[in-house]
């Protein structure tokens, strides 16, 4: 038995009712089993309370175990999902293998604690997944507010322009050049902002984008998380390095760093997509207070934009439909408590984005 109780909820199925009183008797002491006469029934279950892990027969009437895993992948990823299944039965697996994407296959009859040695790992699995959707729902949250507190102003700005516009027709002509650029670029802006609000929520639903809500969570998981579930190709994962020096603790709004972290390397990954050799680098160290920089080989940034990067609504790929307003976002989300980011680069140097945060005891040890 392990050292701690596992507290997982356990859904077995299997058509012989005595089969699911025997399982349940015995990792009781460790788990909470709840036991399903077929896979209709176990569907039922899933659809009405949470279970952690899904143990099933694979020969059973009506539906079989095989097309039960296959259901459960597709409506319930979050479930692990693990087959039981005679010797005899190995032939006619693989089908059932490919497509429920089991997490590992027990043999009846069983031998218990290789059994009880499969159901901790699948708990300590289950455990991790339930950690990253309670994170993925919290930055939904986050992101819900920030919506809505935004969406109505900027509606009404780009409403409130627009009326404007329709109204410079009864204004003289030699004004309406200035007035009418004016107006465009407040409605520009505006829009853009809308539509970052959008995209922000879009990434996150679409690609886990985040994932950094527990306490204790640090610079070190984040980064992990992140490279996790934002969405690389094979290429572009190998061209980021991780360097940690000395970890630290995240002490405030995970949700925001992890976006700004977000932000970032989809800027980095834009720099560097044309170099001959792309590299972008993660170095997490303790300096004067605890930093997180990211480093790309792109081609610098002009003088002129690096100034105003921060402050002021400027972009390096403006071609691309960017208006600069995210890295402004970004570094008053790292300012809201106590951070900030610089910024160092040149044309034809690499750029580094370090994002300072405030010093706490644990990251002084």
């Amino acid at each position: 038995m392990s050292e701690s109780k596992i507290d997982s909820v356990i859904l077995y199925v299997d058509d012989e009712e005595m089969a699911g009183k025997y399982f349940a008797r015995a990792f009781a002491a460790d788990h909470q089993v709840i036991a399903a006469p077929g896979a209709d029934k176990a569907i039922a279950i899933l659809r009405e309370r949470h279970v952690d892990i899904l143990v099933t027969d694979y020969r059973m009437p009506g539906r079989n175990g095989g097309e039960l895993l296959r259901i459960v992948a597709e409506e319930f990823p979050y479930v692990v999902r693990i087959l039981v299944t005679a010797y005899a039965d190995r032939d006619v697996l693989l089908d059932a293998v490919n497509s429920g994407e089991i997490f590992r296959i027990i043999e009846k009859p069983f031998d218990f604690e290789e059994v009880r040695s499969t159901l901790r790992l699948a708990s300590d699995l289950a455990r991790e997944r339930r950690v990253k959707r309670q994170r993925l729902q919290a930055i939904e949250e986050t992101l819900g507010f920030l919506a809505h507190e935004l969406n109505t102003p900027l509606a009404t700005i780009v409403n409130y322009v627009r009326g404007m516009e329709q109204r410079m027709a009864d204004m003289p002509t030699l004004q309406q050049p200035d007035i009418s650029r004016a107006l465009t670029a407040m409605r520009d802006n505006a829009s853009y902002c809308l539509t970052l609000l959008s995209s922000f929520v879009e990434s996150v639903r679409d690609a886990g984008a985040a994932l950094a809500n527990e306490i204790g969570a640090t610079a070190r998981s984040m980064i992990s998380s992140l490279l996790d579930t934002y969405p690389l190709t094979h290429v572009q994962r190998a061209q980021i390095i991780i360097d940690v020096a000395q970890d630290f603790p995240i002490p405030a709004a995970p949700n925001g760093v992890m976006l700004v972290l977000s932000s970032i390397l989809g800027n980095a990954l834009r720099a560097v997509q044309h170099q001959p050799s792309p590299m972008v680098r993660f170095t997490v160290l303790v300096d004067e207070n605890p930093q997180i920089r990211i480093l790309d080989n792109g081609p610098g940034i002009p003088g002129q934009v690096l100034d105003r990067l921060l402050h002021d609504p400027v972009t390096t790929h403006a071609d691309e439909g960017g208006t600069g307003w995210g890295m402004i976002f970004c570094n008053r989300i790292m300012q809201s408590f106590g951070g900030g980011i610089m910024v160092h680069s040149a044309p034809g140097s690499p750029t580094v984005f370090i994002l300072n945060f405030p010093v706490t005891k644990r990251s002084d040890q």
